[in-house]
């Protein structure tokens, strides 16, 4: 690797093993440089500040300051420096929290040492990277049918079901035939791709359809 500019990277995970085991991995890697570690993203910032190194391996979860808040200051502060996420998390929210701080790649921390590597110089010149799981996840998310909104009755039926209410009982609070109710909760289920109304109530909550008080 002589001439060749080495990689600066920083590495930063809350738990010494994992932290340590990465830098393993990476030491003997001619092409890359560990220019620091943290155990926090405080710390990441400050060290960020410092050495402004080419890639920051970040995980999501971390006390004083999380992945995301740090991604999102780094991508602020210093877009020159590419953050990859690398985490045990693959849910959608938490896929979708990373990419949306700013961060050029997710992957998981049962990537292989060779795929890290390539990931690291994928992230350096500007290419998104993502893990198998993660990518497959994002398409499938991407393949499903536009979400059609509730009216507002049909709000008030889904309420009235979450309350635990019989079709009679939803049609009298509300006013309407009980056939009424009927259809309205037909619609609610093809909107939803339910088959039941508790799965109708527990899936518009997820989506942020239905809002409970607490």
């Amino acid at each position: 690797m002589t001439g060749v500019r080495k990689l600066r990277v920083l590495v930063v995970d809350d738990h010494t093993v994992m932290r340590a085991g990465v830098i393993a991995l990476l030491a003997s890697e001619p092409s890359i440089e560990i220019i620091g570690e943290a155990a926090d993203g405080r710390q990441a910032l400050d060290l960020v500040d410092r050495h402004r190194p080419d890639v920051a391996l970040i995980d999501l979860r971390m006390p004083v300051l999380d992945g995301v808040a740090t991604t999102t200051e780094i991508a602020a502060r210093h877009p020159e420096t590419r953050v990859l996420i690398l985490t045990t998390y693959d849910t959608d929210a938490e896929i979708e929290r990373g990419v949306e701080a700013g961060a050029i790649g997710y992957l998981l921390k049962d990537t292989t040492r060779d795929q890290l590597v390539d990931a690291i110089h994928a992230a350096s010149r500007g290419e998104t990277v993502l893990a198998p799981r993660v990518a497959a996840k994002l398409v499938a998310r991407l393949r499903q049918p536009a979400e059609v909104p509730l009216t507002a009755r049909e709000t008030d039926v889904l309420n009235a079901v979450a309350d635990g209410l019989t079709n009679a009982e939803i049609g009298a609070r509300l006013v309407i035939a009980e056939a009424t109710v009927k259809t309205h909760l037909l619609r609610l289920f093809a909107k939803l791709d339910v088959n039941d109304r508790t799965r109708a109530v527990v899936v518009a909550m997820e989506r942020g359809l239905l809002r409970r008080p607490t």
